[in-house]
Formats: C-alpha cells, sequence, structure tokens
C-alpha cells in the first residue's frame, strides 16, 4: 500500500466516523489492500465499514456525498465501499445484508445502493459474503477490532453455493470471438485459481498468488504464467482458454464435497 493510499483511507476513516458517530464500529481494508497485493494503477480500494445500528436514508446519503469520489478523490481506479450491521457480518449469512454500497472513482461508474433488494440481480449477489469471507482472514483493521472477530465465514455449504455462482457469473459475460487476447481474461484465469484454492485449500490468496500456487501443482502453467504476465503489461489470454479453464474448475467444485 502506497503512502497516497494509506493518507486516503485515514481521511475516508475520519469522514465515516464524523457521519457515523458512535455508531461506526470498525472500518476495514479489504481486497487487494488487505491481501497484500494493491497495485497501483489497477487495483480498486476496498473498505467495509461496520455499523451498530441500522442507517436511515439521512445518514446512508450523506455517507455517499461525503465518501465520492467529488468530494474525496480516490488515488486508486476507484473505491468499492460496503457498510454492514455488525450482526450481519458476524452472522456468517450467504445474503447480501448491506445497508448502503458505493462505487466511485475516476475510471469507475459511481453507483449508490442504499438496499440489496436495488441491486441488479445480474450483477450477482454472491460478492458480499465471499468479501466477508475475505475479511475474516485478512482484513486490515483501520478503525476498531480485529476483523477476526467481526467477519464470520460462510456455512462450507453456502461457500461452495457462492463459489459455483460467482463462477457461473464470470461464464455469462460475454467473450471476444477467436483465439486472440481478450482484455480482462486473465483477472477471469486468476479468480478462478483462487476460487479454486480457497475450495482445495481453505484459504484466501490474491489472484496472482492463488495463480502461482495452481501452478505450482504442474497446473494449466501456460496460461497462468501468462495471465500474470498480463497483469503487468504483457498480452491477455483468449476468451476460449479463460473458460475452459473455469469450466474445469466449476466442475471440480460441483463435483467434490467441501471440507
Amino acid at each position: 500500500m502506497d503512502d497516497d493510499v494509506r493518507g486516503y483511507l485515514a481521511e475516508l476513516v475520519d469522514r465515516a466516523r464524523a457521519v457515523l458517530d458512535d455508531n461506526l464500529v470498525g472500518a476495514y481494508a479489504a481486497g487487494s489492500v488487505g491481501l497484500g497485493a494493491y497495485q497501483p494503477g489497477r487495483s480498486d480500494v476496498d473498505v467495509a465499514l461496520v455499523v451498530d445500528r441500522p442507517l436511515d436514508a439521512v445518514v446512508k446519503r450523506t455517507l455517499v456525498d461525503r465518501l465520492r469520489h467529488e468530494a474525496l478523490p480516490c488515488p486508486a481506479r476507484g473505491l468499492e465501499l460496503v457498510a454492514y450491521r455488525r450482526d450481519v457480518a458476524a452472522s456468517g449469512t450467504p445474503e447480501p445484508g448491506f445497508e448502503v454500497e458505493l462505487n466511485t472513482g475516476a475510471t469507475m461508474p459511481f453507483r449508490a445502493t442504499h438496499d440489496p433488494a436495488d441491486r441488479p440481480a445480474a450483477d450477482g449477489q454472491f460478492w458480499y459474503a465471499l468479501d466477508r469471507s475475505i475479511l475474516r482472514q485478512a482484513g486490515l483493521s483501520l478503525l476498531g477490532p480485529p476483523a477476526a472477530d467481526v467477519f464470520a465465514d460462510p456455512t462450507p455449504q453456502d461457500l461452495r453455493r457462492l463459489l459455483v455462482a460467482a463462477l457461473g457469473w464470470w461464464l455469462a459475460l460475454p467473450t471476444p470471438p477467436g483465439d486472440g487476447p481478450a482484455p480482462g481474461a486473465e483477472d477471469a484465469v486468476l479468480g478462478a485459481c483462487r476460487s479454486l484454492v480457497r475450495f482445495r485449500e481453505g484459504v484466501w490468496l490474491a489472484k496472482v498468488d492463488a495463480g502461482r500456487r495452481v501452478a505450482a501443482r504442474g497446473e494449466d502453467v501456460d496460461l497462468i504464467g501468462r495471465a500474470i504476465a498480463a497483469r503487468q503489461g504483457g498480452p491477455s489470454p483468449s476468451g476460449l482458454e479463460a473458460r475452459a479453464l473455469q469450466r474445469r474448475i466449476l466442475d471440480e467444485i460441483v463435483g467434490r464435497t467441501l471440507t
């Protein structure tokens, strides 16, 4: 994490605390920052806020207004922020369960969602429980108790369903025709590897680390190597290659019992 991101997160927490006051239980860096894999120019900044009591509509709007990019410029591609009640974070529910969600940034489409029911089903409902599972393992506490004391994992059965839903969502995305490079296919490859490592080994890794873990077993070495290189500016794998890997991983997760 660079100094710009560190300063940004400190200011974000100060602004959230000014809006939420004693309702704010904790603030946590998630995603690539929490996993120690933040890549300037490519990564988002992911933040989870935890509150003690439900947020009313006025507080939700005020929080969004104070934290959106136009009010607090994000030094990364964008900010993905989600606020949860403490009881939801600790429940292990597979449901989205958020109070408010904000996506904002110089190169990220703005979206503020005040109720999970307002999130389009086509955008995926699985992200939140998976993110909370990652937070439990690797969330970086910016304010409040350790993330492991706040967030819970879903049950093994729910986790498998969530991983299957995530892979199905990726597979449903349109793929450029032909076998040429498909920008973004590297994230599809490495994201699938991360799901596979979590399924097999019970641990969340950053995407690149997960790809290396799978390749170290002698699986899809060339494809994973090219996906990793693409994150540093090399050509992306083809969409056909990414889909084939995703289908193999989906078949393994569907066909085996999660331990």
